[in-house]
């Protein structure tokens, strides 16, 4: 297989898996183990052309926020936007402080995927419980704002957690009830956290040196893919949960958490 055409089928991979709650970084570490290794600014990078096919669905709403943010509605929901950024950029930076890097071994990654899929059911469950309790709830608040800025942080040391997956039930379990609207919170706060995640991994390799070791038209290939495939898959996503639960990517998580195990060697 040519290096290219493993550059495409990751940034495909990662296009469909990026808000799908089914950890996108987790299947990304496993595709590498057989189409090659890849550097943190290519796995961040096309992270961020996910991110960009975001940009492009929610631009209507990007662009009200901008143009109207002296309107008290629209100053409110953007602090409350860059609240959850701030809370993972100080969470984030702290962890490359320590050290922390990606683990890209299975077996966690497998158990992640599969307790994941079980707090999906659990957080499905009691969602609905205060949904019917509270009726619908279209705010954020600034609980929910903090709340989703930790859970970007744990999703991004724990690969298999899901960041899209992690948010959006955070803020369900928190009050905000109407699963579009968190979503859309979610998504949201996922642009500039994932665009300066990329900004920081650009200065680290240019620093480096790395820059000359990078295969930019790899990654240019990654990126583009990842970037169509998420258009069409948050698309679709958004749809889906205007009357479905997640029930069934909980089950794609156990399914798949489970062969992963099995496939792994005794004694590794």
């Amino acid at each position: 297989m040519t290096d290219l055409l493993a550059a495409l089928l990751l940034g495909i991979i990662e296009g469909i898996t990026e808000f799908l709650p089914i950890s996108s970084t987790g299947h990304l570490l496993i595709a590498q183990r057989w189409l090659g290794h890849r550097s943190d600014l290519f796995n961040v990078a096309i992270q961020a052309g996910a991110i960009l096919a975001v940009v492009a669905i929610y631009r209507q709403r990007l662009w009200n926020l901008l143009v109207g943010f002296r309107q008290r509605e629209n100053l409110d929901y953007a602090l409350k936007l860059g609240v959850a950024f701030g809370v993972t950029a100080v969470g984030g930076l702290a962890m490359k402080q320590l050290g922390w890097e990606l683990p890209d071994e299975v077996r966690p990654i497998a158990w992640a995927l599969i307790i994941g899929g079980i707090w999906m059911l659990l957080a499905e469950h009691f969602a609905a419980k205060r949904a019917a309790a509270l009726g619908e709830r279209t705010s954020i608040s600034w609980t929910v704002a903090i709340l989703v800025g930790i859970a970007q942080v744990v999703a991004g040391v724990f690969p298999g957690t899901s960041r899209s997956g992690a948010t959006i039930f955070v803020a369900l379990l928190a009050g905000t009830t109407s699963r579009v609207a968190a979503t859309e919170f979610a998504f949201l706060v996922g642009i500039p956290t994932m665009f300066a995640a990329t900004a920081y991994e650009l200065l680290d390799v240019f620093k480096d040196g790395g820059a000359v070791h990078e295969d930019w038209t790899a990654l240019a290939v990654a990126f583009v893919a990842s970037a169509v495939t998420a258009f069409v898959a948050v698309k679709w996503l958004l749809v889906y949960i205007q009357s479905h639960r997640f029930t069934a990517f909980a089950v794609y998580r156990f399914v798949l958490g489970a062969a992963l195990l099995l496939m792994i060697p005794v004694g590794e």
